[in-house]
């Protein structure tokens, strides 16, 4: 993707979408175009913040390196095919390179995984910032501002040598210890430098854990070499080569942070807070893993040759299945470690200028989704052909579910929109248990497993035949939300991805039509009939990213690939210079929701490999 040309912040400051991530499978860290680390839950992606500038600018916190000049220019870009974060500094007297790393290694032979190695003592899990002089000569600012559990604790900043900083928080939480071979200074809790370097010098910084830094020197050169070693290692064992891998590469790589290396869980965004709403309002927080997304991102990385992810995700979940109540039922999502997701508060401590603070916890892990037991039972019929059999003990436990499904799928819920103003009967959750009995009698008869057949035949066949007869709306000649509505709804692009209809039948394509029609700005895809009654929230939402990857890939597959193409190219054009995609855009092409967000990612690498085949097909050359 291009590099984006520095503009100085307005009032509000950057664009959300002005950053890059950085992040070593246990943590995260978003990185500002003006080298400002705004955002960072530590030790783990679902901990409290240690810096939220990007929520509140004011209290938040931050970590910043940059010019001491006020006129500058900046360029963004990751070393290739990593996660290693690039940013260059400009100005008429030198240019600087910022780069921002957290260390990994691991076994990179072998099977397409990319694991992190297992001796977890063998580097710390920190943050890394090496600041390299390319030309010329500059003089540059350091501030580190920790706030500790999202701004709530206050700290002390105590100073062991010139060269350290530790930070305690008052509540005797986990202490952070910066290291630097630069002379740092302590002054109102926060650590500063100022530092001239001149051509072929350089300055590092590392900041973490103050329990696993002291006594020990991090050579942050090795760690950089390692760490891009690891990263493009894992990024050559793909076996996508179509004329999308750049785009594709670079969201593989961001649902790769997304994923732990300890537990196999897979988080839906890195973040909470960030409104969906040009009012400021819908800030959610989406540091856990949904079943649904979880399972949709194995899809995505199975389909790119990745089984490690798959095979550690899988294990994750069947955990999940063991301690679940005995009729088969699972959360709609959990903590990485597995735990229930934590309820659902509001900060006080984070307003910056908005009137209500941002949601911590979500209150959706209280909500009935029944559309997730079809991704699980999906991804993991994919799994079984890609990867490894299902053994036996895990079979019992995918038959507990299924025959959950079977005696539920009437039921109404709040499904994949997660609606707050009670519970429907959704053509998304229909779709999706259809999705559940259809994969596990596959795989039942493909692995010769038992299960009984006859009642899930029948289960099946009974959801066809209700969604075909009660979510049909004749006069609209598409597939609507509710049965007796005229709600459209974008997940009904889903039917043919999960091969519930042909994506050539005419009731698929008069849904096809009636989006189009109906939900569409350009290549944006709005959820759902627009209007805040009907998810009983405060204000008005953007185009949601994923459904316009969903609707390129639909297009495609109903044979036009022309209008899909085009579709999927302009959406390509709303990721910020990185290639990262927030979960929404406005309609003035401003991203708003979490970022990035794994739905997304997902779902463009779906469509790309929709259209490489498509395409392929198309335009065949003379022979």
């Amino acid at each position: 993707m291009g590099d984006r040309q520095h503009v100085r912040p307005s009032k509000t400051g950057l664009p959300i979408d002005a950053r890059g991530i950085v992040g070593n499978m246990k943590t995260t860290a978003l990185i500002s175009i003006e080298g400002v680390v705004d955002f960072m839950c530590f030790p783990r992606i679902d901990s409290p913040t240690i810096f939220a500038g990007l929520l509140d600018a004011e209290h938040g916190g931050a970590f910043g390196i940059r010019p001491m000049c006020d006129e500058f220019n900046v360029k963004q870009m990751y070393i290739p095919e990593t996660n290693i974060l690039l940013t260059r500094f400009m100005t008429p007297e030198g240019v600087c390179e910022l780069l921002d790393l957290m260390p990994v290694q691991g076994d990179t032979g072998g099977e397409a995984s990319g694991d992190v190695a297992e001796d977890h003592e063998s580097l710390p899990n920190c943050l890394v910032r090496l600041v390299r002089m390319a030309h010329g000569t500059m003089s540059l600012r350091m501030h580190c501002a920790p706030r500790f559990d999202y701004a709530r604790a206050a700290h002390r900043a105590e100073m062991p040598d010139e060269g350290t900083v530790e930070f305690t928080p008052e509540d005797d939480g986990m202490a952070l210890q910066l290291q630097s071979g630069v002379p740092l200074a302590v002054e109102d809790g926060c650590a500063r430098a100022e530092f001239e370097l001149h051509h072929g010098e350089s300055a590092w910084f590392v900041l973490g854990s103050a329990e696993e830094l002291r006594g020990r020197r991090l050579d942050c050169d090795r760690a950089y070499a390692d760490t891009t070693r690891f990263w493009q290692s894992w990024a050559s064992h793909s076996t996508y080569r179509g004329r999308y891998r750049e785009v594709v590469m670079r969201s593989a790589l961001t649902l790769k942070l997304m994923s732990s290396s300890e537990h196999g869980a897979i988080v839906a965004a890195p973040t909470f807070g960030l409104a969906e709403a040009l009012d400021g309002s819908r800030r959610w927080d989406y540091r856990f893993a949904w079943i649904r997304d979880a399972a949709f991102s194995v899809y995505a990385l199975l389909r790119l040759g990745y089984t490690s992810e798959a095979r550690h995700f899988i294990r994750w979940i069947a955990a999940r299945s063991q301690r679940c109540d005995s009729d088969g039922s699972l959360h709609v999502m959990y903590a990485v470690d597995g735990e229930r997701a934590p309820e659902e508060i509001e900060l006080d401590t984070l307003t910056g200028d908005r009137q209500g603070g941002p949601l911590i916890g979500n209150g959706a892990r209280d909500q009935t989704q029944l559309d997730v037991y079809g991704a699980l039972l999906d991804a993991l019929y994919l799994y079984n052909k890609y990867g490894s059999a299902v053994p036996y003990e895990g079979w019992r436990h995918v038959t507990r579910t299924v025959n959950y499904v079977v005696e539920h799928w009437r039921e109404p819920d709040q499904g994949i929109w997660e609606l707050r103003n009670g519970a429907r009967p959704l053509l998304h959750s229909r779709l999706m248990c259809w999705v559940a009995l259809d994969r596990a009698i596959r795989l039942a008869d493909k692995r010769s497993l038992p299960a009984p057949f006859s009642k899930w035949f029948e289960v099946r066949d009974e959801i066809y035949r209700d969604i075909h007869e009660n979510f049909w709306n004749e006069e609209l000649q598409s597939f609507v939300q509710t049965p007796d509505s005229a709600t459209l709804d974008a997940a009904a692009l889903m039917m043919p991805l999960v091969r519930f209809i042909g994506p050539t039948d005419p009731r698929f394509l008069g849904t096809l039509d009636a989006i189009g029609r109906e939900l569409r700005v350009d290549p944006l895809i709005f959820r759902y009939t627009r209007g805040s009654e009907l998810d009983g929230l405060p204000g008005i939402e953007g185009g949601f990213s994923a459904c316009s990857f969903w609707y390129a890939e639909a297009l495609a597959r109903a044979g036009r690939v022309d209008e899909g193409r085009l579709v999927f190219d302009k959406m390509l054009e709303y990721a910020n210079h990185l290639g990262l995609f927030s979960e929404e855009v406005a309609t003035t092409g401003e991203a708003l929701g979490n970022f990035p967000q794994a739905l997304t990612h997902l779902a463009l690498i779906s469509a790309a490999y929709q259209l490489d085949r498509s395409l392929d097909k198309v335009h065949v050359p003379w022979t």
